[in-house]
């Protein structure tokens, strides 16, 4: 048998899944073999395959739990998956007291049952919608931008020796800074 497009294995997946999970031992053990020589799966990932494969949620419904669910994660300020889900019972309760949705119980089920990974799933298309690059921690790239000396490095210096890096907080004037520069100075001199 020739190769099977990934779209007629999905298809395949999808038909025999349901006939498998309904089955007796004996019945799936006849199905899985069919199913391997048809596709050319290992055994092993056919029986992943046939026991995980779930179609997605098409509909109104799914589209009402997808948007509450950015509706919430807007309202918690884009915060990750794991942040969400522990926000989510108290930011539903919060936001439905306020009037600001009223979910049907199913849906609020839903939403409260999902994993912190499934949230994530959820929002990677909105996410990659953004078109936001990962913002890198400030400190990672100012620590590869300065050069630190520790100790080890200043190759013991005088007695006396003073180093200090001066940060004026006085915005586009110089005022204070030059206070601080004599006094450090006077430190320094004795």
């Amino acid at each position: 048998m020739g190769q099977l497009s990934m779209a007629t294995r999905k298809e395949l997946t999808a038909a025999v899944s349901e006939r498998y999970r309904a089955s007796t031992r004996a019945e799936k053990a006849r199905i899985l073999d069919e199913f391997v020589v048809i596709t050319g799966f290992h055994h092993k990932h056919a029986t992943r395959l046939l026991w995980r494969h779930e179609r997605a949620p098409t509909g109104r419904r799914a589209r009402a739990e997808r948007n509450a669910l950015i509706l919430l994660w807007e309202a918690s300020d884009r915060v990750c998956g794991k942040q969400l889900k522990a926000l989510l019972l108290v930011l539903v309760e919060a936001m439905e007291r306020h009037g600001h949705f009223n979910l049907a119980p199913e849906i609020r089920g839903k939403l409260l049952a999902m994993s912190a990974a499934t949230i994530d799933r959820t929002l990677g298309p909105i996410r990659e919608g953004l078109g936001r690059s990962r913002r890198r921690p400030a400190a990672h790239a100012l620590r590869r931008s300065i050069p630190i000396r520790t100790s080890a490095d200043w190759n013991d210096p005088a007695p006396g020796f003073v180093e200090a890096d001066l940060v004026a907080h006085s915005g586009p004037s110089a005022r204070g800074s030059f206070i601080q520069t004599l006094v450090l100075t006077d430190i320094a001199t004795g």
